[in-house]
């Protein structure tokens, strides 16, 4: 008799409108090549804790932002780790996946980040600006994202809200990583239109930028993206270390490069369910 094939219950809202992006479609093509070694079945985010059980492991993909249903997926995750289940990107990452405190820590230690605070004692602390980004710490998609001048800035008493400075960037680049392997870089020319993006070359400092906020996670499988801006002096800077549900805009790829990476990832999760 041949060896079962691992069970996979992929986790993605096929409806979901993303500004600028067709989640469904990439979640199309990676549910049709991951068919090819996994048994598979594909559920959306309010039904995994229900379902999650009956399979070998939990692949959480284009779920959107969890901030309007919160309860629930907090529900999801504390019965997961409760039971054990083995959920791809494990429940472990520092990165957006607890929201994005790590921008006002890795600020406040000197990493190469986007000044960020969270408490108005600490606006001093950032550089001064003619306009900043309010957004919610544990928002995503820039849902409730707002920019504000200096003395529009809301009161911080109850830390759910992070202040940064507009920076005038040149672009922005994404490093996307399966464990801790660099699959590909894309950007976009054009920082009015985040979502046109082209396959970027990286150098080996970019590469060295990218992968100690990977190292820094701790991740030992999963999908991961950093997204970073080049600043006016040309030195990169953190914007978000996406380690939940990042979207791969695979779209943006050549045939190779997407195989390379639905491989790389095949290989993954092999890995993490032999674990």
């Amino acid at each position: 008799m041949p060896a079962a094939r691992p069970r996979l219950l992929y986790v993605t809202d096929l409806a979901y409108q993303a500004r600028g992006r067709r989640y469904c479609d990439e979640d199309v093509l990676l549910t049709s090549r991951l068919r090819a070694d996994f048994d598979l079945a594909l559920c959306h985010p309010l039904d995994a804790a229900a379902l999650m059980h009956s399979f070998d492991g939990v692949v959480v993909r284009n779920s959107g932002p969890v901030l309007g249903y919160r309860k629930d997926y907090e529900a999801f995750r504390a019965r997961a780790l409760a039971d054990g289940v083995r959920v791809y990107n494990p429940l472990t990452g520092r990165g957006d996946m607890a929201g994005k405190q790590y921008l006002v820590d890795l600020s406040a230690e000197g990493h190469p980040v986007i000044p960020t605070v969270d408490r108005a004692e600490d606006l001093h602390r950032l550089p001064a600006a003619e306009r900043y980004v309010v957004k919610p710490k544990l928002g995503a998609d820039s849902l409730g994202l707002r920019i504000l001048a200096p003395r529009e800035l809301p009161d911080l008493g109850d830390g759910s809200l992070l202040v940064q400075p507009c920076v005038d960037f040149s672009y922005e680049v994404s490093f996307t990583y399966v464990d801790h392997d660099f699959q590909y870089a894309l950007y976009a020319p054009r920082p009015d239109r985040r979502w046109e993006l082209r396959p970027y070359r990286p150098t080996v400092r970019d590469l060295e930028f990218a992968r100690r906020f990977i190292d820094w996670n701790g991740l030992t499988h999963g999908i991961q993206r950093v997204d970073a801006c080049r600043a006016p002096d040309g030195e990169l800077l953190l914007v978000e270390l996406e380690d939940l549900n990042p979207y791969l805009s695979l779209d943006a790829l050549d045939e190779a490069g997407r195989d390379a990476f639905i491989s790389a990832t095949t290989r993954s999760l092999h890995r993490f369910l032999d674990g």
